[in-house]
């Protein structure tokens, strides 16, 4: 059974490394009205003389600024992200709760936004970081790069900032929120609002619906792994046979043990409303919306664009990437072995890293060509 403290709080979730920019303008959003906002970041590496040498980092539902910490195989000397030669830029989405305003931010009055935080799109987070970039003086991004609603991200940054942006990686994502994702998204809902400590999202901040958000939590690992890779880790062992003495439960499914591990551990790291908002944001994905729709809006995206599929994804299928990868006008698509499921991109991204790093080469002279005479 999952043992939950009263006393569960977030973590801060931010390395000493992490800088802090408040917009001087307020951000409009797609629904409507204003929002003030600050956006917590993570630099690596010198912008360049010509201002000309950015790459930004996208992360996943619940990640942070310290993409170095989640994703350390990317990064090095002459890897796809090297700090030596790319001044690399990872931001936490508005609406997260690792520094950026979000809904455990407060408002203008000193009151927690809470369930009165406005509703976000991938395109309002989107604006924010492009707003971002402007403030440190980047002039050319030569990759956006994502994975999951990272992923969401770099496409729309590249219909959204097409003159700045010299290419696009777009990793286990897709060009619209699926009906599959988005069950999978209101079947969290469900399980958060099941908590009776919820109260309609109007809950005290000092006793929030931690049940729900465990049970939220062990539902979406779920879908991030795949059935070869549980069966594999764990099959019908016993906590005490795979864990050893680090075994919880010792005569319980080892398998169950590993659900209700992260479930307790997600509780401690993050908001329940922020990820509300943050699924939310995710479901509202639709390149195609106010675009003449999905195929009329990526034939727009002119940059280089390499399109990543997982092959045990069960989340985010290869078959989108696919049809992703066929309407983008200058695509590459790599399929990626993995047992590992959606969560590929990371558990393997060793194996990720060179195809990143080659397309990066390959793609810049057409990007230069793409933007040759823009000032």
């Amino acid at each position: 059974m999952l043992s939950i403290s009263a006393n569960a709080a977030v973590t801060s979730g931010r390395s000493s490394f992490t800088k802090y920019w408040d917009s001087d303008k307020s951000l409009r959003l797609e629904h409507g009205g204003t929002l003030s906002y600050r956006l917590a970041y993570r630099t690596w590496g010198r912008l360049s003389a010509k201002a000309d040498n950015a790459v930004i980092v996208c992360h996943a539902l619940t990640g942070s600024a310290d993409a170095d910490e989640w994703w350390p195989a990317m990064f090095g000397a002459n890897k796809a992200l090297d700090p030596g030669r790319d001044f690399v830029v990872c931001s936490n989405v508005l609406g997260g709760c690792y520094g950026s305003t979000g809904p455990a931010s407060c408002d203008a009055s000193g009151r927690r936004y809470g369930n009165a935080f406005p509703l976000l799109t991938i395109r309002d987070q989107v604006q924010a970081q492009m707003f971002l970039a402007d403030a440190l003086g980047i002039r050319r991004i030569k990759l956006v790069i994502g994975g999951s609603m990272g992923g969401l991200h770099s496409l729309e940054w590249a219909l959204m900032d097409p003159l700045r942006v010299q290419a696009v990686a777009i990793i286990a994502a897709s060009a619209e929120h699926s009906a599959w994702c988005m069950a999978w998204s209101e079947a969290q809902r469900l399980a958060l609002r099941a908590d009776s400590k919820f109260r309609e999202g109007n809950y005290d901040a000092s006793d929030p619906p931690l049940a729900g958000l465990a049970a939220a939590r062990a539902i979406a690992m779920a879908t991030y792994r795949s059935p070869s890779a549980l069966q594999e880790r764990y099959g019908r062992n016993t906590g005490a046979s795979v864990f050893g003495e680090r075994a919880s439960a010792p005569g319980d499914f080892a398998v169950r043990a590993w659900l209700r591990h992260h479930a307790r551990q997600f509780i401690e790291r993050f908001d329940t409303h922020c990820y509300l908002a943050l699924l939310d944001a995710m479901d509202s994905h639709d390149v195609g919306r106010g675009r003449g729709g999905t195929k009329a809006a990526l034939g727009r995206v002119m940059q280089p664009s390499l399109v990543v599929a997982i092959d045990s994804d069960g989340l985010y299928s290869p078959a989108e990437q696919m049809s992703l990868s066929a309407d983008l006008p200058r695509a590459r698509f790599v399929q990626l072995h993995s047992l590992h499921g959606h969560d590929g991109f990371l558990i393997d991204a060793a194996n990720l890293e060179p195809h990143v790093r080659h397309f990066r080469k390959d793609a810049e002279a057409v990007a230069s060509e793409i933007t040759e005479g823009v000032p």
